[in-house]
């Protein structure tokens, strides 16, 4: 991934299903809970009559920084929470998680010092979490 990457990508040989659980619990370790989960596939069915592969958006939140952030400029709420999708992708799973550096561009808020720095951390976090999904499981 690069600077002005939208996300952090990561694929998984681990089906849909499997692929969130883990994403959920790697998320925990870096003090990310799921708010929210919006299953699209099953959305778009009820809503449209379309099909569209298993596809959901998770919505993740670190309480104590989106505290810091959200105390210190309102507004900041309007890029949260962090979005993370997971994508049914052949025999596999596709996992987007958001670059919080690019969120805060998005909205011109990239020159207040307290946002960028809670961005950087958060961003640290997001990667750990990227690289715990990227890494073989341990043996049980």
């Amino acid at each position: 991934m690069t600077a002005t990457s939208l996300a952090f990508e990561v694929r998984l040989t681990a089906p849909y299903d499997q692929a969130i659980d883990l994403v959920t619990a790697a998320l925990k370790v870096e003090g990310f809970g799921v708010l929210t989960r919006i299953d699209v596939h099953t959305t778009l069915k009820e809503k449209i009559g379309v099909e569209f592969r298993p596809y959901s958006i998770l919505g993740a939140c670190n309480p104590p920084l989106a505290h810091k952030v959200l105390s210190h400029n309102a507004e900041v709420g309007l890029l949260l929470p962090c979005n993370v999708t997971v994508e049914a992708a052949g025999d596999g799973s596709l996992v987007r998680i958001g670059n919080p550096d690019v969120m805060l561009s998005v909205g011109g808020m990239e020159a207040d010092d307290t946002l960028r720095s809670v961005a950087a951390e958060v961003s640290a976090r997001l990667t750990r979490v990227a690289e715990a999904l990227r890494a073989p499981p341990e043996a049980a």
